[in-house]
């Protein structure tokens, strides 16, 4: 009996001691597929210039610094270049600007900041490889415009700003009215990597919901004729959000490996067509609704008041206008070009391209800058 007991204690040592080495091994495989996919290892983006010079606002050094990610494409530079003065003169926070442009952009940027009253700005130009999109992206006849790379540049974050925990994004078509640091402090929920201003409930959608069609719930951006889409268990009629203005948990986006997500689908999207036929919006917008569908916190919606380039007409009130923390012409009708809306309040914040290459379209050849 005794015996039988001792073989007994040997065989469930044995197992104890299987089990304890397949553990070991399977975290060691799962360390590797980790470390394979991982969004910090992807490569594309080559800082060209760093300009760490004391904003002219008195900066504590003891201040966390905000990193604030801004695309910067040849024919809107003018449009990032009136968001960040925006930005920079209405906050006495320790921003740190991270300005995304394609390779023809960097020295007019560079001659365009160091010309004007932003040369005291601390930036970060990183030029954007589009070898990164290559079988992720694929033009649309039935769409009118091309591709645009930088659009691109948000799926990146981890990869621009790799020191940091958190981070802003906005689109170059916005001007800021508050003080960016209370949109940094925006809270995210545990295991939330980022915060959006959601379509059905905001401020603005609730006045141009009627011109919007579906753009403003899932199935105005995604095929639900796809199995691929309706195997997601994914309701239709989910509020959308806008991915214009946003803020980052970088820490929860790199455990999470967003930036693997969002390019897995966006290649099985150039494999299947995944896309609603009718998207009006940007391309950017679908990946990003499926990889943070209900795991995502929101910002608060005076912090992204949009649809200001929806149409020539003007859709607020001048108070409303005044009371907005941050103002985003969406759309069509860019604020520099010539029938905007509201494009007054941008052009406060515009400061003229001391090249000359960058020009406002007025439809007042005197209003011309």
């Amino acid at each position: 009996m005794s015996f039988r007991k001792v073989n007994i204690i040997v065989l469930v040592l044995a197992a104890v001691l299987f089990l304890l080495v397949l553990h070991h091994n399977f975290l060691g495989l799962s360390s590797l597929l980790r470390n394979e996919v991982s969004d910090s290892g992807i490569v594309g983006f080559q800082p060209i210039d760093f300009v760490p010079n004391v904003p002219q606002q008195a900066v504590d050094g003891r201040q966390e610094e905000i990193p604030v990610v801004i695309a910067a494409s040849e024919d809107r530079l003018g449009g990032a270049i009136a968001a960040i003065n925006s930005i920079q003169h209405n906050t006495r926070s320790n921003v740190m600007f991270y300005i995304v442009t394609l390779n023809g952009t960097a020295d007019h940027l560079r001659s365009w900041l160091s010309g004007s009253t932003l040369k005291t700005i601390r930036y970060k130009i990183v030029n954007f490889d589009t070898k990164l999109l290559e079988g992720k992206v694929k033009e649309d006849p039935d769409q009118g415009e091309s591709i645009k790379p930088l659009t691109f540049a948000r799926f990146y974050l981890p990869i621009l700003v790799p020191s940091a925990k958190k981070a802003i994004y906005m689109d170059d078509d916005v001007i800021v009215q508050g003080d960016i640091l209370a949109l940094y402090n925006t809270p995210l929920k545990p295991g939330h990597a980022a915060a959006f201003s959601e379509d059905c409930d905001s401020a603005s959608t609730k006045v141009v919901i009627r011109g919007a069609g579906n753009q403003y719930n899932y199935i105005g951006y995604l095929d639900y004729k796809k199995e691929r889409i309706r195997k997601l268990s994914m309701k239709a009629s989910t509020c959308s959000f806008n991915p214009g203005v946003f803020v980052a948990n970088l820490t929860e986006w790199k455990k999470q490996n967003i930036t693997h997500q969002l390019e897995k689908w966006m290649k099985l999207n150039v494999e299947e067509g995944l896309y609603s036929r009718t998207l009006a919006g940007s391309t950017t917008t679908p990946p990003l609704l499926i990889v943070f569908y209900q795991q995502h916190s929101t910002i608060d919606p005076m912090w992204n008041v949009r649809h200001l380039g929806s149409s020539a007409g003007k859709r607020y009130s001048p108070q409303f206008v005044k009371a907005a923390k941050l103002l985003h012409w969406n759309g069509h009708f860019k604020p520099w070009g010539r029938t905007a809306s509201y494009s007054d309040v941008w052009e406060k914040w515009y400061i003229p391209d001391p090249t000359g290459k960058f020009s406002l379209i007025r439809r007042h050849m005197e209003i011309s800058i």
